[in-house]
């Protein structure tokens, strides 16, 4: 009898272990991993962090790989990487180089039963629509963002200014009273920071030439309009920053957002990104206003934003997965963590136009100048950047006329417009 009972359960043992290992085969067959790529850029990365977190606890046979890379490695490791059918299954990209990637099939069109044009339309920032193509989206952001201007208080205060500068007048007036210089007439600390490989190219642009009575581009933005006397005038105002006002220094301590960061600048102009590194810089007091308004009252902005796609090797059950983890990550619940964590903006109104959101005295410029903000639909964003550092190199560095400089950039930046529209 004991014989039996041990026999018993011996094959019962052994059958439960049988069990459990196929049970554990099958949610191991069950469960999937799905790959996400985002440049290093700290903030950003911790907020990404939390939302996988968050979608992995609600969806429990999802498992979401987070990679990163240097910015300036960034778009060749993933260029490289989709092709081979290696990298990521949802990549972040910025909203400029959308051409870029349907050219070169690595992105696929989001599925319009779960994101319709319809919904997307009537839920999300007018701006996002650029990222439409043939009836279906191609990519969703979970943040927008736009300019404002940084201002360092306590050198603010030491001036005697008790607000920020409400218009360019004002911006370079307060600009030069604040600019030091050392005994041999070295600027040691700059009014305003410059830099058009940062985001002075966007303020040149969608903001000054606005403001100056300009229109940069036509609607379809496929003809540069910005080459008129009043192109001329916001071009010549922006190279007087460094040239006859002498508030600035191109290049000073490497980046500007590194000159504002060590207090070596009063006054820095960039995107909403930047909250959540100014917020962690030990002993930096600053403040944040709407972008000075132009000559006559103009105020415009810049909207920008990166968006998450789907790419062209999510497959399958990956597939599926990466449709989940989209729509998790252009949620409101996701848009308010990344508010919170990186500074950057929702990109639906339902959760950026709160009442706690637009008083608050950090959020609500950037917020305010989303209104008023333009997104450039850029052929080829890299390029048509370079055309306006080279255009201001040419007067700060040749000695060229801002007339002739901007009628070399106007020509070059047409040459690149007709190449991509031409295909």
């Amino acid at each position: 009898m004991k014989s039996l009972q041990t026999r018993s359960l011996r094959s019962f043992a052994l059958g439960a272990t049988a069990g459990l290992a196929t049970l554990i085969g099958a949610n191991a067959a069950s469960a999937v991993e799905i790959e996400y790529w985002q440049y290093i850029f700290d903030s950003r990365v911790t907020a990404m962090n939390t939302l996988i977190e968050n979608f992995e606890a609600a969806n429990p046979d999802i498992t979401v790989n987070q990679s990163t890379f240097p910015y300036a490695d960034y778009r060749t490791r993933v260029a490289v990487a989709i092709p081979a059918g290696e990298g990521p299954d949802v990549v972040q990209l910025f909203y400029g180089w959308l051409n870029d990637y349907v050219e070169a099939d690595l992105i696929q069109p989001l599925p319009t039963d779960t994101f319709s044009p319809e919904r997307i339309e009537a839920e999300f920032f007018p701006m996002v629509q650029a990222m439409e193509m043939d009836g279906a989206y191609m990519a969703l952001p979970t943040a927008v963002r736009s300019l404002a201007l940084f201002y360092n208080t306590r050198l603010m205060e030491a001036a005697g200014f008790e607000e920020a500068p409400a218009n360019l007048d004002e911006l370079v007036s307060m600009a030069e009273a604040m600019t030091q210089r050392d005994g041999s007439g070295n600027i040691t600390l700059v009014g305003l920071t410059t830099g058009m490989t940062a985001q002075d190219h966007h303020w040149l642009r969608e903001v000054l030439n606005r403001q100056f009575g300009a229109v940069p581009y036509s609607d379809d933005y496929r003809t540069v309009t910005y080459n008129t006397p009043e192109g001329v005038d916001a071009l010549e105002f922006y190279a007087s920053l460094e040239g006859d006002a002498g508030v600035s220094v191109s290049g000073f301590m490497d980046e500007p957002q590194a000159a504002f960061r060590a207090g070596r600048a009063a006054m820095h102009i960039d995107g909403s990104f930047r909250i959540g590194a100014l917020q962690s810089t030990p002993g930096l007091e600053w403040g944040v206003a709407e972008l000075p308004a132009g000559p006559d009252g103009t105020q415009s902005n810049y909207a920008s934003y990166w968006v998450n796609a789907i790419t062209s090797k999510a497959e399958g059950e990956k597939y599926d997965a990466a449709v989940k983890f989209m729509e998790y990550i252009t949620s409101d619940e996701a848009m308010q963590i990344w508010l919170e964590t990186v500074g950057e903006l929702p990109a639906r109104p339902s959760a950026a136009l709160t009442p706690e959101n637009t008083a608050d005295p950090i959020y609500g410029p950037f917020i305010a100048g989303l209104e008023y903000g333009q997104a450039t639909v850029f052929a080829d964003e890299s390029a048509q950047r370079q055309v306006l550092v080279d255009a201001v190199s040419r007067i700060l560095l040749e000695d060229q006329s801002p007339a002739d400089s901007l009628a070399v950039a106007a020509e070059a930046e047409q040459a690149i417009l007709d190449a991509y529209y031409a295909e």
